[in-house]
């Protein structure tokens, strides 16, 4: 019991998946009995999803306190991050629609209490986006509402300052509270995943595999289109950035993010390469780079683009266009508003599908891949930190231009002020 307490989550996990696997190639339809296990993580999990979700996303707004630091270099950055997680989340999208992961096995999946989802006009699904009773959204579980509201709550907090110093006080000290409620919930799921993963494997066979398998594929597309095309293309053109001097530049955050697979524990190497290789003042990165790693999850949102479509097509509901916006919506702030703690890709995606109108039958798939979908989750979050940091230091209206601005243009490594 002692090295299984020592053990890293994710290899906790990984461990409950084999074991899960095993057990349900072995004993098959007999696995049921430790459905009950699994069920009661994922009550778990939704038990999680309303308060979680607004409290995130209140506490995240509401660090935004320094009204002349997001009007000027607040203010790009913010605008760098929104725009680059609505690429990522259209990304992945995108690349899910043409691999089409869980197409091949429509319908695999018991679609439980999800509710049809029928054609309905453009216009009256925005409305409905609009919260005209909180109360009532909270209790129905309306995620889209609740985080129409929870925005509208976090920018006022905002722009009334320290005349509700103590709510914004509340709703950081209220999302750390459900933070830690998370950590503990996550902990369990090593059993609960190794339940439902032997279950599933029982019912369904190993031809689930197959699509997870293009899940996974789907995703990592994703993260090479972000990190080879949208990036540079973002770096050419408005921070005016050689993308190969960039990312040997970048290059020992990206390891350290990759090895570490938390944005947070990755922010000390990207204030150093920000600092010695990229050669940006303090005062930038300092504020930047502690906010992207809180709110800037490009990875994540393109992982929950592709999820959304590979839900879609395993409970066989077909994808329209407002369905298509409204993936593009939630992955902008899912993933802005996602905790920062291990296994938060898990807790927002039983959100994002929650929100969709989804069984969260597939969230112990999803948890069995987190550790490998997670590396690239992270340094393409990190890389969008330091691009965005970069194009806020070149635009700079102080930045010096001349022989530093060609050097960089032409990727050469001795860049001094």
């Amino acid at each position: 019991m002692k090295w299984w307490r020592n053990q890293k989550l994710y290899v906790k996990i990984f461990i409950g998946v084999l074991v899960g696997v095993i057990l349900g190639l072995v004993f098959g339809p007999k696995t049921a009995i430790l459905k009950p296990i699994g069920d009661i993580f994922i009550r778990l999990l939704q038990m999680l999803i309303v308060p979680l979700a607004f409290l995130s996303i209140v506490s995240g707004i509401t660090k935004l306190e320094d009204i002349k630091m997001l009007r000027s270099i607040g203010g790009k950055i913010l605008i760098f991050y929104v725009l680059t997680t609505l690429l990522a989340t259209i990304s992945g999208v995108v690349t899910a629609l043409l691999i089409n992961p869980g197409k091949g096995e429509k319908g695999l999946l018991d679609k439980g209490e999800a509710p049809e989802h029928e054609e309905f006009s453009f216009l009256d699904n925005i409305v409905q986006w609009v919260p005209s009773n909180i109360f009532q959204s909270m209790s129905e579980t309306n995620m889209l509402q609740i985080i129409i509201f929870a925005i509208f709550v976090g920018i006022a907090i905002v722009l009334l300052g320290d005349k509700v110093k103590r709510i914004r006080e509340l709703a950081q000290e209220g999302a750390d509270l459900m933070i830690k409620i998370a950590e503990i919930v996550i902990n369990f799921a090593p059993y609960g995943i190794m339940a439902l993963i032997a279950n599933i494997i029982g019912t369904l066979g190993l031809e689930m595999l197959i699509e997870v398998g293009r899940y996974v594929l789907s995703a990592f597309i994703g993260f090479f289109i972000i990190l080879l095309i949208i990036y540079p293309i973002l770096l050419k053109g408005l921070g005016k950035t050689s993308p190969l001097f960039f990312y040997k530049q970048i290059s020992p955050a990206m390891l350290v993010a990759c090895s570490t697979t938390s944005s947070s524990a990755t922010l000390p190497a990207s204030m150093e390469v920000s600092k010695e290789g990229l050669k940006i003042p303090e005062n930038i990165y300092g504020f930047t780079l502690p906010l992207g790693a809180t709110i800037n999850m490009n990875g994540l949102a393109s992982t929950l683009g592709v999820l959304a479509v590979f839900a879609a097509n395993l409970y066989g509901i077909p994808i329209t266009f407002s369905m298509i916006l409204q993936i593009a919506f939630l992955g902008v702030v899912l993933a802005m508003g996602c905790a920062g703690v291990k296994g938060a890709d898990v807790v927002t995606a039983s959100l994002l599908l929650s929100t969709l109108g989804l069984p969260l039958t597939l969230i112990p798939i999803i948890a069995a891949v987190s550790p490998i979908v997670d590396m690239g989750n992270t340094v393409v979050n990190i890389t969008g930190d330091l691009a965005g940091t970069q194009i806020v230091h070149r635009r700079n209206p102080h930045y010096s231009d001349g022989k530093e601005e060609s050097m960089m243009l032409a990727g050469i490594d001795d860049v001094s002020h």
